[in-house]
This record gives structure tokens, C-alpha cells and sequence, in this order.
């Protein structure tokens, strides 16, 4: 389970056996979601907030934060996920402890 980012004490991450659409999950205590990165003609158009089976989702604030993160790192995070998925470099975990 490679982990991207610590912010704010929301752990983002991809699963190691994950699927398209490009997306990472953010778990904060027991609750989780999930935010996918939705592309058009290979360029970023949306960033949408799903639930993850089985999981509570994450509580307001949480995915306000979550939600801001991806947006400001949609880039970055599509980038990693075709480096790790494809090229197989695993990432390093990037510690964010302010806002934004």
C-alpha cells in the first residue's frame, strides 16, 4: 500500500493492486474515501469524491481537506500512479502538516 501524503492527519494512498480510473485513497481514523481524476483527452477536467465499499466515508471536514489536497496534487498523483503502476517505482511519503 503505497503511501503519498500525510496532511493534516489524512493519509493518502494507493492500494498495490489498483485499477483505472487514476484515484487515491484518503483514511482519516476509520473513516475512507476515495477521489478519482477524471481526464479528457489527457487533460485533468474533474476530481470526483467517491465512497469505497465497505468503509464509512470520510466526515465533512475531512473531505473538504482530502478533496483540497488531490485538486492542488491531481497532477503529481497521476504521476506517481503511472510511475508505480507502470514503471514500478514506489513513491515516497510526503509529510504536509499545514494547510494549503
Amino acid at each position: 500500500m503505497p503511501k503519498l501524503y500525510n496532511y493534516l492527519g489524512i493519509i493518502v494512498y494507493f492500494y498495490s493492486d489498483e485499477h483505472l480510473p487514476v484515484h487515491v485513497h484518503g483514511k482519516y481514523a476509520e473513516y475512507e474515501s476515495k477521489a478519482e481524476i477524471i481526464f479528457d483527452e489527457g487533460v485533468i477536467k474533474d476530481i470526483q469524491l467517491r465512497t469505497v465499499k465497505g468503509r464509512k466515508p470520510l466526515k465533512k471536514k475531512e473531505q473538504e481537506l482530502f478533496l483540497e489536497l488531490v485538486n492542488d496534487k491531481a497532477q503529481e498523483i497521476t504521476e506517481k500512479w503511472f510511475d508505480y503502476f507502470v514503471k514500478g517505482i514506489k513513491p515516497e511519503t510526503v509529510e504536509i502538516n499545514t494547510k494549503l
